[in-house]
């Protein structure tokens, strides 16, 4: 069971696909605008997008091993 969380884990960290991450405002802006300049915005985005999600995986880790440390 904790092999499969493990290999579960592995498989969605480092494999990436590249996402197209734009909001409508954004999009607008970027139809105007050169390709170089929508691939930075798409890449920025993606990058603010990361920070939330590694928080809310360090709080749970950080919970779980509280929580490991707690019953031993």
């Amino acid at each position: 069971m904790f092999n499969k969380k493990i290999a579960l884990l592995f498989l969605f960290v480092f494999t990436s696909i590249v996402f197209n991450a734009q909001c409508a405002m954004c999009k607008a802006v970027v139809e105007n605008g050169d390709i170089s300049m929508a691939e930075g915005v798409n890449n920025g985005i993606t990058y603010l997008m990361v920070f939330p999600y590694l928080l809310i995986g360090g709080l749970f880790f950080a919970l779980y091993r509280y929580k490991k440390n707690a019953k031993d």
